[in-house]
């Protein structure tokens, strides 16, 4: 049994420039991932894709072979499945084959090897994806709204229970927020799927201080603070 593990880093980030390398207790988020993942028995070989000549040369400082991410591949608007089939098609035509894939944003640098650990083992025969995810503090029943049109100022729920009114977040549904802290599959359902809920989908629960994803500068002092302090 071949795991490989994959972190997907374009060089390019509206929401907060340069993401994928900022620091923290001065290693850069995408050594942050490979350190763990080279730190898992389990593991196999650790591989960044990415677009980006710098991210490459941090990757390689930290041991991570490098996938050459096409442009095409690495725009805002990309999907980010597209990158993970590129990745495998990559190795597979060099005829490095596996069993298990992991991806591991660099995003989520709270992640603990256990985390990990969990998903792998939750990947079995009748499990197509391993995700990970935490209770949401907003729910779509309760305090969650939507614009009644796009020029309006009027509001209403986003999902509005008719047969029974509720009152107190306690009383909705309980709902989780999928985080982006370890993914975990098989080679053969990411060639063959372009939407991952096609499968069976199985998933890990991460406590709220681990399940940060690093999206604008708020996230990144937050998970900053929770590192280093």
């Amino acid at each position: 049994m071949r795991t490989i593990a994959f972190i997907f880093a374009r060089g390019g980030s509206k929401g907060l420039k340069n993401k994928n390398i900022l620091k923290i207790n001065n290693i850069p988020l995408i050594g942050h991932s490979i350190i763990l993942a080279k730190s898992i028995q389990k593991i196999d070989d650790v591989y960044v894709s990415t677009d980006s000549e710098l991210i490459s040369k941090i990757s390689k400082n930290f041991g991570a072979k490098v996938i050459k991410r096409p442009k095409y591949l690495a725009k805002d608007k990309s999907s980010e499945i597209l990158s993970w089939q590129h990745a495998i098609k990559f190795l597979l035509k060099k005829n490095i084959f596996f069993n298990v894939f992991i991806s591991l944003p660099a995003t989520s640098p709270l992640r603990k090897k256990a985390d990990v650990l969990k998903c792998i083992k939750l990947l079995d025969n009748k499990t197509d994806l391993v995700i990970t995810f935490q209770k949401t503090s907003r729910s779509p029943w309760f305090n969650m709204v939507n614009r009644i049109n796009s020029n309006s100022d009027n509001l209403k729920l986003v999902i509005e229970n008719k047969s029974k009114k509720i009152y107190r977040r306690q009383d909705a549904p309980l709902i989780y927020d999928m985080t982006t802290v370890c993914y975990v599959s098989r080679p053969a359902f990411i060639i063959n799927n372009n939407y991952l809920f096609n499968g069976n989908i199985r998933g890990v629960e991460i406590p709220k201080n681990r399940a940060i994803d690093i999206d604008d500068k708020y996230d990144y002092e937050i998970a900053k603070f929770l590192l280093e302090k």
